[in-house]
């Protein structure tokens, strides 16, 4: 695991696409072809925003996951995941090669949970763009996460830490409005990418962050997983690497 530290957000979005990018080319040039995981969430717009301009991407040759979705709402809530890969994403890059949603609003989860994860299993990920919560989660893996289950999308509650984050980053007018059930990409599923870039900007995030990077693997902590990958970079500007003890590793945008 490496982590680069960034003056502003827009400096580690910049850094993160550019990043994000190169292994995409990658993974074409090598396999002629590129399976990524995308996150949604205010973590995200700046990295999004850089990594449709890239350069070089042929995208007809790209196949896109995300990673969770509310269950119960529909594509075009405003907190909609599959509503924000639309408008931030996949209507501004050339027509995929394929793209696989999570469709939170189905009458049986579970049988959603079935459908993705046999499509998933014969995809290698070749790169997952992710955040890390306020809570410490990985996707809506809240504490006490699974670290043990190996399906690859299921069923999680969310806690009352993380309805809250969604509600403070306003994506629901109150707290009864934000659903307490989610389909989730999984925590080993997450792991089993050939690359991992988190990117985890604002102040916010500065504890979870230190528990994630500098506190033990444990599962109260769901990103501190990420310490075991062998090829995860961890995107910070100044505010969320604020309680770091080491702030080694400034960005080269610096």
């Amino acid at each position: 695991m490496q982590k680069l530290i960034f003056e502003t957000k827009q400096q580690l979005g910049k850094a993160a696409a550019k990043a994000a990018a190169k292994e995409i080319k990658k993974a074409i040039e090598t396999k002629a072809s590129a399976n990524i995981i995308l996150a949604t969430g205010v973590s995200q717009f700046e990295s999004l925003a850089e990594l449709v301009n890239a350069e070089g991407i042929d995208w007809s040759k790209v196949t896109m996951f995300h990673l969770d979705e509310y269950i119960g709402l529909g594509p075009d809530h405003p907190a909609s995941f599959r509503k924000y890969l639309n408008e931030r994403f996949v209507d501004k890059v050339a027509t995929l090669k394929a793209v696989h949603f999570v469709n939170g609003d189905t009458a049986d989860p579970q049988a959603e949970c079935d459908r993705l994860n046999r499509i998933i299993t014969d995809h290698p990920i070749d790169l997952a763009l992710v955040g890390i919560g306020e809570n410490g989660h990985l996707a809506f893996n809240d504490p006490p996460a699974d670290f043990d289950t190996v399906r690859p999308y299921i069923i999680v509650s969310l806690d009352e830490n993380c309805r809250k984050q969604q509600l403070g980053e306003g994506w629901f007018e109150k707290l009864n409005d934000v659903p307490t059930r989610a389909i989730s990409m999984s925590i080993r599923q997450i792991i089993k990418s050939s690359c991992i870039i988190a990117s985890v900007p604002d102040r916010r995030k500065a504890r979870a962050v230190k528990d994630a990077l500098e506190g033990p693997l444990t599962n109260a902590c769901p990103a501190s997983i990420l310490q075991n990958h062998p090829n995860c970079e961890i995107f910070l500007d100044i505010d969320s690497a604020s309680l770091l003890s080491d702030k080694s590793g400034r960005g080269a945008d610096q």
